[in-house]
């Protein structure tokens, strides 16, 4: 028996299990997820526990919001010269306002506009428990609502039709800058005066409230590639864990809530627990989205600039141990979306996380309804496991 087949049971009882609860971020369905994968790691020998965490709501309404705010900068752009100077002032701070929030800033405009909500993150331990190191391993078991704009065919079309571009490419599509562009081409337009400027940004930002909106009103996934595959993989190594203990190292088996609203949960994980873990005697490993047929590892993201994680020797460790676990792992990539790997990348952590993709470079299913457990590569998520393995195992040999 193959070693994804022996694993397979554990890794699809979670998968299906949690699948069937309606997981958007702050419901019930996502604390009865938290829950379920706390008695379930209990179960595997560890401490684990659910701890209650606070987010400010969004994301898609906040965008639609700061979305109209620039079609009313272009309006009032197009309607009167006396308007342009404020009509640029408006289109300049809605889109700072949208950069900010993606990039993890401040978020200034969430703070002021959204209300708090609860979230709960999960936190396991196993390992040595006097070991003076720690591996954190990272995953999410919130699920995002679908929307038009997450139709794949598209890239599948390219894929097809021109397979030397996605080939030339590992950078996704910066599918943000679009909107930052539109409330740009406002600004310009009612500075300079040119109306076609302002008129191409009103467009833009018209597209993206409609868009938005669309994402607003639209049901959640099941999300089984993203990201119960991530939380198959901390149970799957919690089950190893017990049948083969280690010594000299402490894991931490972390699933957040809210990461779909834009890093939601990690925020109070990081308030937490981040003071208890030195940055020199601590690693991160995040698992997002790795039920696509093809396992990679990325080098870093960023929505707006890109940002590689933090200590590239760490990255090649985890090259290594993929390497030595026999699992098919491809380098060199980077996101243009956001995962809970930037927070303790930005806070000085060793940071890697673990990805997949189908033959279009995409994540499989993403954002889709169809991102069911019957769509799911085992085979991918067991190598993602053996990778997790055997990096616990190598930091924990020194």
């Amino acid at each position: 028996m193959s070693g994804a087949t022996a694993v397979r049971p554990v890794l699809s009882e979670v998968v299906e299990e949690l699948a069937g609860f309606e997981r958007r971020a702050g419901s019930e369905g996502e604390h009865r997820a938290a829950e379920w994968i706390a008695r379930r790691l209990r179960a595997c020998g560890c401490e684990a526990e659910v701890e209650e965490a606070e987010f400010h709501a969004g994301y898609a309404g906040l965008m639609r919001g700061l979305s109209l705010a620039g079609s009313a900068a272009g309006i009032l752009a197009l309607a009167a010269r006396e308007l342009r100077p404020a009509a640029a002032a408006v289109a300049a701070l809605a889109g700072a306002a949208i950069a900010d929030d993606i990039a993890n800033g401040p978020r200034l405009a969430r703070r002021l506009i959204q209300r708090r909500e609860p979230t709960w993150n999960v936190v396991g331990r196993t390992g040595d428990p006097d070991a003076t190191r720690t591996l954190v391993l990272l995953a999410h078991h919130d699920a995002a609502p679908t929307g038009l704009i997450f139709d794949d065919r598209v890239q599948a079309w390219v894929g097809e039709r021109f397979p030397r571009l996605i080939e030339r490419t590992n950078t996704a599509v910066p599918l943000w800058w679009g909107p930052l562009a539109a409330h740009g081409l406002i600004a310009a337009g009612a500075l300079t005066g040119r109306r076609r400027l302002a008129l191409l940004g009103l467009c833009g930002t018209a597209l993206s409230v409609a868009a938005f909106h669309d994402i607003a009103r639209s049901p959640v996934v099941p999300g089984a590639n993203d990201n119960l595959s991530g939380v198959a993989v901390l149970v799957g190594l919690a089950e190893r864990l017990r049948a083969e203990p280690l010594e000299g190292l402490r894991v931490l088996l972390v699933s957040c809530g809210a990461e779909e609203v834009i890093q939601g949960g990690i925020g109070s994980f990081a308030r937490s627990h981040f003071p208890r873990l030195p940055p020199d005697r601590t690693w991160f490993l995040n698992l997002e989205t790795v039920g696509s047929p093809q396992l990679i590892l990325l080098e870093g993201e960023g929505p707006v600039v890109m940002e590689d994680y933090c200590d590239s020797g760490f990255r090649d460790t985890v090259a290594r141990c993929a390497e030595h676990a026999g699992a098919s792992l491809r380098r060199g990539f980077r996101a243009r979306s956001s995962t809970d790997a930037v927070i303790p990348s930005r806070a000085g952590y060793p940071t890697a996380t673990l990805s997949s993709i189908n033959r279009y470079k995409a994540l499989a299913n993403y954002h889709r309804m169809s991102d069911t457990p019957a769509h799911l590569d085992y085979a991918t998520v067991a190598a993602a496991l053996d990778v997790a393995e055997a990096l616990a195992r190598s930091l924990a040999a020194g």
